[in-house]
């Protein structure tokens, strides 16, 4: 963790962040943590706990869209394997054997949040243990220092984590990218499952998309840990604002609702011209590499495979014994040598 929170000072709250003079903030907000920032200056008009580290669900198959985009052509054909169409949903319903082109699994990632395609793209990445190193290493070149991807996919892993200020800078650098821009705005699109069975219509699972004028495509998750997360944008008058909301729920009104709520409000503190409150920054101000928690070496998330154990309190205990012995034994040599000493005097 760095000795300066990354983005300002202020980023380190851990409750509301408002620009003086701001007006109160919607009511009927859930979110335990959530940031406002402009998509192209990158600067935060309002914030709540953004560098509190929580599961990110779905959104960190935003950090796996980057990466397919760096190593995978588009064209490339991707065969599915048992683990792959086996994968908890939400799913597209790919199926073992099935030939698959990776534009089309990018998009079906993006717009329906297939879990199921997340995993075949992770195998597709030299399998899943590889592809959890590059969506790691692709954090860390972005800066995005409190995130640990555990699962391709955003099911819930042993410390996958993220923050409303790391996902900000995540999506930041996604849009930049015309692949990923298009995927997300995309309302529904063509998947065929199985060579000569009829194709199927997938559709995008973003309400905003439909419900807010000038949107401009994000991404929904949930899980039973995480909640519901959310990223989105919209464009209003010229400006681009994002909106990222961790561990939310439904109610009283439904996430998109308060997501919607959040970027009118940001769009009203960027007509007020209220002084920023942090700056999502660019990769290349990200401090140095000894401020960066290192990867979850040495684990193996891929089912089936085996894992570093962890130590347990029965093991503490051993350890406790083993040190307890050395000194025993230490003690006895020293005896033994001053005694030899005395003897031979």
């Amino acid at each position: 963790v760095p000795a300066k929170p990354l983005g300002g000072d202020r980023m380190a709250d851990c409750g509301l962040v408002l620009p003086g003079g701001a007006p109160k903030r919607p009511k009927k907000l859930t979110a335990k943590s959530w940031v406002l920032s402009d998509l192209d200056s990158g600067e935060v008009l309002a914030a709540r706990d953004p560098h509190g580290r929580q599961r990110p669900a779905s959104l960190i198959k935003v950090l796996l869209a980057l990466v397919v985009l760096d190593e995978l052509r588009p064209e490339q054909i991707v065969i599915a394997n048992k683990r792959d169409a086996n994968q908890e949903c939400t799913c597209i319903g790919i199926v073992r054997g099935g030939e698959y082109a990776v534009d089309d699994m990018f998009t079906g990632l993006l717009m329906s949040s297939g879990n199921d395609v997340a995993h075949a793209l992770g195998s597709a990445l030299g399998g899943i243990d590889e592809a959890l190193r590059k969506m790691n290493a692709k954090a860390k070149e972005l800066g995005a220092l409190d995130t640990r991807a555990a699962t391709t996919s955003g099911l819930d892993g042993p410390g996958m984590s993220s923050s409303s200020y790391d996902m900000s800078l995540i999506f930041r650098h996604a849009m930049r990218q015309p692949a990923f821009a298009k995927a997300v705005r995309t309302q529904q699109m063509r998947f065929e499952i199985k060579k000569n069975k009829p194709a199927i219509t997938l559709y995008n699972d973003n309400q905003l998309l439909r419900d807010y004028r000038g949107f401009l495509g994000g991404k929904t998750g949930f899980t039973d840990d995480s909640r519901h997360t959310y990223v989105g944008a919209a464009e209003r008058n010229g400006r681009r604002l994002a909106v990222v909301m961790l561990r939310a729920e439904q109610r009283p009104i439904r996430v998109s609702e308060q997501a919607g709520k959040l970027l009118d409000y940001g769009f009203a503190l960027a007509k007020r011209g209220t002084a920023p409150v942090g700056r999502i920054v660019e990769p290349k101000q990200a401090p140095p590499e000894q401020h960066q928690v290192g990867p979850l070496e040495g684990f193996a998330w891929a089912e089936g495979a085996e894992t570093e154990r962890a130590v347990t309190p029965e093991d503490a205990g051993d350890t406790s014994r083993d040190v307890v012995v050395l000194i025993i034994l230490g003690a006895a040599l020293v005896i033994a040598i001053v005694l030899r000493r005395k003897t031979r005097r």
